[in-house]
């Protein structure tokens, strides 16, 4: 019985440790995307605005590969270099 306590108590710990690890994960992407934005110019734009722009823009990039390469080539140019 106590080694089904201690299995259990590992495997516990092992679960967290992967759960931290996502949460840091996602939470380190958030942040990075909203770094997007403010790059953008766009930080003090109401989140409708955002969101809006946003599903209409994936809309269109699904759409038109050209939109999206000319896109690519302004946001390369914004990161200063060729690609991201």
């Amino acid at each position: 019985m106590a080694r089904l306590r201690m299995a259990l108590a590992r495997y516990e710990r092992m679960r967290q440790a992967s759960s931290t690890e996502a949460r840091k994960k996602d939470t380190r992407e958030k942040i990075e995307l909203g770094g997007l934005i403010a790059k953008a110019g766009l930080r003090y734009e109401k989140r409708a605005v955002l969101l809006g722009a946003l599903i209409e823009l994936g809309q269109r990039l699904k759409a038109n590969d050209a939109e999206r390469m000319r896109l690519a080539a302004i946001g390369a140019k914004a990161f200063g270099h060729d690609g991201e």
